[in-house]
């Protein structure tokens, strides 16, 4: 029997299946009415150790469309929060359900959960990597600058391969997704942080024998400059303590009406949500490009239905 297939970070899926991946995302969207079972009598486990909005229902939802059934289950619900081993508690759910979806804290932890679970298996978010998110930030790129060119592959490669991306922000798991991304898909990306802050070693190890390239930058007007893409994430990430000291240090690096003078005149903003106004970005920023953010949430539906036809069937 052949090992399941899992989607625990974006080095899972090659360049090319990213790109298709895209492609049904736009067909997935357009035809949303159109009855899709691909998991009709699937139950698939929906287990969080972190809360959740935008995941836990995009995903719960999704599940429904493709026919499936969603099995939510946070850690005090299960023998989890009590401290079983992740180990056992995947060797049990492996005999109820056919896939999982985990948001969870280390990577470790859903890394040795899909090793004993012994099905197909979905990050939904850990500390290391959002993988969900960053390929539905790329889809909306796409979707926004692409226009109505959706006909070919070769038509996203041009796009995205000639992007400019700025994080703005803390050397997170966004941060993080956005090196493993620019690793994958080979587009210009610069993250604007301050000193002391730099992108976890692993990270960084596991983009460069890949070939990914990415500066780091200590001055967020210079880093901005012809930007195509800005983009940033909360300051404070959840389960992390509030730090005022840290939220110090990043508040230079906002994303404000100087950043958005200094990029291309056709920048976007994205934001995987909450966002703290006035923190990370300026309120005036936020709102302008509020209808392109909230379209970004929509879109973690679209494209959370794509990955799980690639792994869930």
């Amino acid at each position: 029997m052949e090992p399941a297939r899992n989607f625990l970070s974006v080095y899972d899926f090659t360049e090319s299946e990213i790109y298709e991946l895209i492609l049904r995302s736009v067909v997935l969207k357009e035809e949303r009415l159109k009855s899709n079972p691909c998991l009709e009598g699937k139950k698939i486990g929906l287990i969080f150790e972190k809360s959740s909005t935008r995941t836990r229902v995009s995903f719960e939802v999704g599940i429904m469309e493709m026919g499936g059934h969603p099995i939510f289950m946070s850690s005090k619900d299960l023998q989890l929060g009590r401290g079983e081993p992740i180990k056992d508690t995947a060797r049990v759910l492996g005999g109820y359900i056919d896939g999982a979806v985990i948001r969870t804290f280390e990577q470790e932890r859903i890394e040795t959960f899909a090793q004993h679970f012994g099905k197909p298996v979905i990050n939904g978010l850990t500390d290391l990597y959002h993988p969900a998110q960053i390929l539905t930030d790329i889809f909306t790129v796409y979707e926004t600058k692409g226009k109505s060119k959706y006909e070919s592959k070769y038509i996203i490669r041009d796009i995205v391969g000639n992007l400019k991306v700025v994080y703005f922000g803390d050397a997170n798991n966004m941060a993080n997704s956005w090196v493993s991304l620019q690793a994958a898909l080979g587009f210009e990306l610069v993250l604007a942080m301050p000193e002391g802050f730099d992108i976890d070693e692993k990270v960084k190890e596991n983009a460069v024998k890949r070939g990914g390239r990415f500066t780091v930058s200590r001055d967020k007007i210079s880093a901005a400059k012809n930007a195509d893409v800005i983009t940033t994430d909360v300051f404070i990430s959840m389960g992390q303590n509030e730090e005022k000291e840290k939220i110090d240090k990043l508040k230079p690096f906002i994303i404000d009406g100087d950043v958005v003078k200094n990029a291309a005149e056709d920048v976007m903003l994205l934001h995987c949500l909450p966002v703290h106004r006035n923190e990370e970005v300026t309120e005036e920023v936020f709102e302008r490009f509020s209808e392109i953010v909230f379209r970004e949430a929509e879109n973690r539906l679209h494209v959370q239905k794509a990955i799980m036809e690639q792994i869930f069937t």
